[in-house]
């Protein structure tokens, strides 16, 4: 940087309280140059910390944004105390347990086990998180599982509410049911959490609405097309809340990403890539098979229910559904639709105009119809946008979510950072006199900093690729599915619609169910916005 940035700014006096005289900052760097040794040090690092200041301070200027933004989002509270609400859980496997310790009820063996975790590693926060959770004012009254073992343990856990937050001074705990219908016709329940396999999300969602219980669904939404339209219909005339778990919605850093999409900071965006990298049995579904899984404790009928294909008994269909399209939705309803969602937050994409996939089982030979890697290109034409997404369940390599406009590109993730492009437009004049170094962040964004910081040396760009499992709220970390929930019994008890209303969640199923689709039939499919139909494109079409 030339001398010309120090005749720019004018340096305001400061007194020395020690001798009651002024000197400016460039006196001190004098001063600390005639300092033999440690003065031609100091007087170098001081010089550039002040150059580096007014690099930050133009790129903010630049950006139309000061150092205190974007705002820490407060500490979550209710908007106003709420009645009790009564909830009951249909499914307690794994999404189903983590979704009871998000409203506050957790099994006294994964309280051991996390106290384990923090002896282990002090930096460890899944503990904390929990028991400085706040009280939502639930009562756990009713549990549903198939499998006797998980049944059991969701009555232990609705029994142990011992959260520093706590207080529905619970007594007797949540009753056992048979089955998802007989829950839903209880008395005792205001609303339930559906953590089920996908192929029942559709049918426990009509019935739950249908039954005037308030619903909260896993993704995907559904397991068909034709299913989609059936539960939007159900959802929209029951006046009930629904809310689809996508708990991204809560996460603080998409929150800030839309909001520098919306100071236009990126410039036009046309292309976004999205991935999904995992490389592990458990990463690709190969779940544990439980040691007392058997005929005798899985009611395997009920499991099958409206599955499109029935086969006998099979342990590994039970325990690993994921890895089949008659249970699951693959990585499209799985994987890609965390990454939609995100995208559709950040963006409000909607459903593309069309969607091409591709892909296959090459790793995990296991039995599986679900492809273990997967991509797929949707086509957005009046935003003059794709979005790309892939995925290998055999790589770990992280790639992220990169939004690239003319002017700057965004990796988003628990964190943010945004680079600008050396051939930018808006950027050109500050990027030729050194202002700012494409080679590192523009600028970068941490849940739980006071704002934005911009980075101009390579130690704090180590920092800012450092992620959070959590979410911050308040300068403390909190569980985005905690939030999530929260967001759903606000609306219960207040009116309004939560952040993934049944409006997102169609726009989700309908948007990876175009991908499955495509995969499944070797073919471009579309969009029809007017008809609000998924249709095959003519021929002429799929070859333009």
């Amino acid at each position: 940087m030339s001398e010309d940035i120090d005749n720019k700014k004018s340096e305001k006096p400061k007194k020395d309280s020690g001798k009651g005289g002024t000197f400016n900052r460039r006196d001190i760097l004098k001063g600390l140059a005639t300092i033999p040794v440690f003065g031609p040090f100091f007087y170098a690092f001081f010089r550039k910390k002040w150059l580096d200041d007014l690099r930050k301070k133009e790129i903010l200027a630049e950006l139309g944004m000061n150092g205190e933004a974007p705002d820490v989002l407060p500490k979550a509270t209710m908007k106003k105390p709420g009645e009790l609400i009564r909830l009951g859980i249909i499914g307690f496997g794994g999404r189903g347990e983590a979704l009871a310790h998000a409203a506050g009820f957790a099994h006294p063996d994964w309280i051991e086990g996390k106290k384990k975790d923090v002896r282990e590693n002090r930096l460890d926060k899944g503990l904390e998180a929990f028991l400085s959770q706040e009280d939502l004012n639930v009562v756990l009254t009713g549990i549903c599982d198939v499998f006797d073992v998980r049944a059991e343990r969701g009555i232990a856990a609705s029994k142990n509410d011992i959260r520093l937050g706590g207080g529905t001074g619970l007594s007797k705990g949540a009753t056992r049911y048979r089955n998802y219908q007989e829950l839903l016709e209880s008395d005792d329940i205001d609303a339930v959490i559906i953590a089920t396999p996908d192929h029942w999300h559709a049918q426990m969602t009509i019935d739950a609405v249908n039954a005037g219980k308030h619903v909260y669904c896993e993704k995907c939404m559904t397991r068909t097309i034709d299913e989609t339209y059936s539960v939007t219909e159900a959802v929209k005339n029951s006046g009930k809340v629904f809310q689809l778990g996508h708990q991204g919605r809560q996460q603080e850093s998409y929150i800030k990403a839309k909001q520098i999409v919306e100071k236009n900071i990126l410039g036009k965006i046309t292309l976004v890539e999205v991935t999904t990298n995992r490389n592990s049995p458990n990463g690709a579904w190969v779940y544990d098979i439980h040691e007392e899984g058997s005929p005798e404790t899985i009611d395997w009928e009920q499991f099958e229910g409206p599955s499109p294909h029935k086969v006998p008994f099979n342990l590994e269909r039970f325990f690993r559904w994921r890895c089949w399209f008659d249970y699951g939705t693959g990585l499209a309803g799985d994987l890609l639709s965390h990454e939609y969602d995100a995208t559709n937050q950040i963006l409000e994409l909607g459903i593309p105009k069309s969607v091409v996939a591709s892909g296959g089982v090459y790793f995990f030979q296991d039995g599986r119809d679900v492809p273990d890697v997967f991509q797929a290109v949707f086509e957005y034409p009046e935003r003059d946008l794709t979005l790309v997404y892939s995925a290998t369940l055999a790589n770990g390599r992280g790639r992220g979510k990169v939004l690239m406009g003319h002017d700057a590109a965004m990796e988003v993730g628990y964190s943010l950072n945004v680079t600008a492009d050396w051939e930018s437009t808006r950027y050109k004049e500050k990027i030729m006199n050194k202002i700012i170094n494409t080679s590192l962040p523009l600028f970068t964004y941490r849940p739980g900093m006071k704002g934005i910081d911009t980075v101009t040396s390579a130690t704090e760009r180590y920092f800012m690729t450092r992620g959070l499992m959590y979410t911050m709220r308040g300068g403390r970390p909190v569980n985005t599915a905690h939030l999530h929930i929260k967001d759903w019994l606000d609306c219960i008890r207040n009116g309004g619609q939560p952040s993934c209303n049944i409006d997102r969640g169609f726009e989700e199923a309908i948007t990876c169910h175009m991908a499955t689709l495509s995969y499944l039939e070797g073919r471009k499919v579309e969009w029809d916005p007017v008809n609000r139909k998924v249709v095959q494109p003519s021929p002429s079409e799929q070859l333009s």
